[in-house]
């Protein structure tokens, strides 16, 4: 292991040999934790393939191997991941965003009337949601939740980095919003079952479990989202809620049983419903 091609070669052979889960994204894990250890881009590793590494260079990767051996995702591990334009710092008070949850961008941008939008993004995280619609929408007054101090904080470091002008509340769901409204309210909350076997897998077992489950049936901050919401909505807002992929019933369900109109729900880019989205029609005291 001394070259690009051989490092990445090495890697990748070690990848596809631990497991089907590694194996599926062996040589794109491999290049992303050799540009990290680089400092490279993914085209400097194809146009210099015979370019050799350090000792130290060699020992960085190794251990950088070794720990998505364990199952640590690749975010974690460079402390980076894209999303929408923005190449996001992340850690292990966050959740790793997902390509799916850019569906919930681009509906929240869809619903654009020119008007300057009052904005909620509950439970962000990364920053993600929040930091996305800003950099599309500057004019938009963007206001982004979380109950962690420390998922708030990355998240602060993000809006710093790229200059976005988002406000950062600490608040569980709604609880320290202090009866503000808003015309949109976007949300990727917790919505996995608790006894889910998917939280003993690959990556996901490394990610905070407080972002990642909610009741036995998974909908419980759902729910809480659902029936507090119009409180905090303006007269023909719109709430919009990522979800699992058999979610979308439950969802819809959930939303016209408290009144919302125009439910529907959306499907990502594998073809599963994923987000489902109200409109709240009539302001309430």
């Amino acid at each position: 292991m001394e070259t690009v091609a051989s490092c990445l070669q090495w890697a990748e052979h070690k990848l596809a040999d631990a497991s089907e889960e590694l194996a599926v994204g062996c040589k794109a894990d491999s290049q992303w934790l050799l540009c990290h250890v680089l400092g490279k881009s993914l085209t400097w590793l194809r146009t210099w393939p015979d370019q050799q590494l350090s000792p130290e260079q060699q020992e960085i990767f190794r251990s950088c191997v070794e720990r998505r051996l364990n199952g640590e995702p690749v975010a974690y591990i460079t402390g980076r991941q894209g999303f929408w334009t923005l190449d996001l710092s992340v850690n292990q008070h966050t959740l790793v965003p997902r390509p799916d949850t850019e569906l919930l961008v681009e509906l929240a941008l869809a619903l654009d009337d020119g008007r300057t939008l009052s904005v909620v993004d509950l439970g962000t995280g990364t920053g993600a949601i929040a930091l996305a619609l800003k950099s599309e929408k500057p004019h938009w007054k963007i206001t982004a939740t979380d109950m962690s101090a420390a998922a708030l904080e990355t998240a602060k470091q993000n809006a710093d980095r790229f200059r976005l002008a988002v406000e950062f509340v600490e608040s569980s769901w709604f609880d320290q919003l202090q009866q503000n409204k808003y015309h949109l309210i976007v949300s990727n909350p917790p919505y996995i079952e608790e006894d889910d076997s998917h939280l003993n897998g690959v990556g996901i077992r490394f990610e905070p479990k407080t972002a990642l489950t909610s009741g036995i049936d998974g909908l419980d901050d759902i729910r809480k989202i659902i029936s507090s919401a119009p409180h905090y909505m303006h007269a023909y807002g719109w709430l919009l809620l990522e979800h699992g992929y058999n979610q979308g019933k439950s969802v819809r369900d959930l939303l016209q049983q408290r009144g919302f109109a125009n439910v529907r729900t959306e499907k990502d880019f594998g073809d599963n419903d994923r987000v489902t989205l109200g409109q709240w029609l009539e302001e309430v005291n």
